[in-house]
């Protein structure tokens, strides 16, 4: 089968579509033949080497397909079973794959392949952001962070739907009209205003119990300066750059703040918290509740070019690739 490999850390020009041979599904695995793939910004830490991987690798934690064949031991899952993952095993960007039977949901005939492959780890990621992370309430108002991003616009739906105000960042007017398009409240644009400043407006000087950031670097003195007094900063990205040195003291500082660094695979690191995590997910979209915006394809071969405009910030909601 061809997968996209690559030998070392680097730019979106050292991933490779390769022939590969894939082995039969071991005990407990299930082979699933890709019709889509997900693309995630944490794909780009994998390849930059933000995130290390043992080299040569595959890269990839989001697809969605059909069984094609069952290792022994798999007694949940039958072949021809629509299925998606979005917590891994690496090495999604591929034709097919092995994937434990525990780490894949099945997918209802109501939920398309390019849908499933775009929302389970973007949708999770919401999920466990909003629900447990910090449990969102009716009647409170959130700010998050690259609202027109793949995560920011499945974030502005669920939040929206739990009866939360939300306030969201953008960098362009198509991106804040995007945002509000799904049920984002408020937008501000971070090339032109002052995003604290903004929010202390917009909630006539309270500030906010919750921030997610996904950005990191470029917009944590302003996620600070945005919470109100024992507000809980979410920093869960880095798509500007880690956050380094940072003064605990500053906490203190600007009224007892909280701060966190969550990630999805802490959340779903069992098989339980997985299927609860996906099944909550897969009820939001199933509903209608939240829906999920794929707005670029790409084929397998050109996942470097995908790289290069999620880098450059010229994509908005979800990317897949088509193998």
């Amino acid at each position: 089968m061809k997968a996209i490999r690559f030998d070392a850390p680097g730019g979106p020009e050292v991933l490779r579509l390769q022939d590969i041979d894939l082995a039969d599904p071991g005990e407990g695995q299930v082979r699933v033949r890709h019709a889509a793939v997900g693309l995630n910004f944490i794909d780009v830490y994998h390849r930059s080497g933000l995130y290390p991987l043992p080299m040569p690798s595959g890269i990839g934690l989001e697809a969605s397909g059909t069984v094609e064949a069952l290792g022994a031991g798999v007694t949940g899952l039958s072949v021809g079973d629509r299925v998606a993952y979005g917590a891994g095993p690496m090495g999604a960007y591929a034709e097919a794959a092995n994937v434990p039977e525990g780490r894949l949901v099945k997918i209802p005939e109501t939920i398309s392949d390019e849908t499933a492959a775009a929302m389970m780890l973007k949708g999770m990621t919401v999920r466990y952001l909003l629900r447990a992370t910090y449990k969102v309430k009716a009647g409170e108002t959130i700010l998050f962070h690259a609202a027109a991003g793949g995560v920011g616009l499945i974030a502005c739906q669920w939040a929206n739907a739990l009866g939360a105000t939300v306030i969201g960042t953008v960098g362009s007017q198509e991106k804040a009209e995007l945002a509000k398009a799904h049920g984002c409240h408020h937008t501000i644009n971070y090339q032109e205003e002052d995003v604290a400043a903004r929010v202390r407006e917009i909630t006539s000087g309270a500030g906010v119990p919750v921030v997610y950031d996904s950005v990191g670097q470029a917009t944590a003195e302003a996620s600070l300066n945005s919470l109100q007094p024992r507000g809980l900063f979410v920093t869960f990205g880095n798509a500007s750059g880690p956050i380094t040195n940072f003064d605990l003291g500053v906490l203190a500082g600007k009224g007892s703040l909280y701060v966190t660094r969550p990630t999805l695979m802490t959340y779903v690191a069992s098989d339980a918290d997985l299927a609860e995590t996906a099944g909550d997910l897969i009820d939001m979209v199933g509903s209608g509740r939240v829906s999920i915006t794929v707005n670029q394809r790409y084929a397998l071969g050109d996942a470097s070019k995908a790289h290069e405009d999620l880098e450059g910030r010229r994509t908005t909601g979800a990317t897949v690739l088509m193998p």
